[in-house]
């Protein structure tokens, strides 16, 4: 099975590259690989245009459809409450995560969207794969961004 995080960090890098917080998301379903994105707030002048969100987008359009039954989610930090919300909504089936965010998680962290009894669809959550470079990537990008 190939490894579908090399491409949410390929995406990571490349949205840091950008000046973009340096997230990257894959969306995959039998294999296939549906969409792939990283964050672009600052570029589309849009607060919503994380990784997640705009893969998800992508997903649906290329399946026309506002499901993405049988579809995962590969990413490469723990999303967002938003984000959290957003894959719920698109019945993700599975979620793979890199690095935990427990400042502005809302999976395992913060809110836990998945585990509130208003959430109507909760995907399998699998998370820490690779989360050394994750969070290494996202500590290099803050570091020279302060520096």
């Amino acid at each position: 099975m190939p490894d579908f995080l090399d491409l949410a960090f390929t995406a990571a890098r490349e949205a840091a590259a950008l000046g973009e917080v340096p997230v990257g998301a894959v969306v995959v379903r039998d294999g296939a690989v549906l969409a792939v994105a990283s964050n672009r707030p600052r570029a589309l002048s849009d607060p919503t245009a994380h990784a997640e969100i705009l893969a998800i987008r992508a997903a649906c359009a290329a399946l026309r459809d506002e499901r993405l039954t049988g579809c995962d989610l590969y990413v490469t930090l723990e999303p967002c409450p938003m984000c959290a919300g957003a894959i719920a909504f698109a019945r993700i089936r599975r979620l793979y995560y890199a690095a935990s965010d427990p400042k502005g998680g809302g999976v395992e962290h913060g809110p836990r969207v998945f585990n509130q009894p208003t959430c109507h669809h909760a995907p399998e959550v699998y998370s820490g794969f690779r989360e050394g470079e994750a969070a290494g990537l996202l500590r290099d990008f803050f570091s020279q961004r302060r520096g």
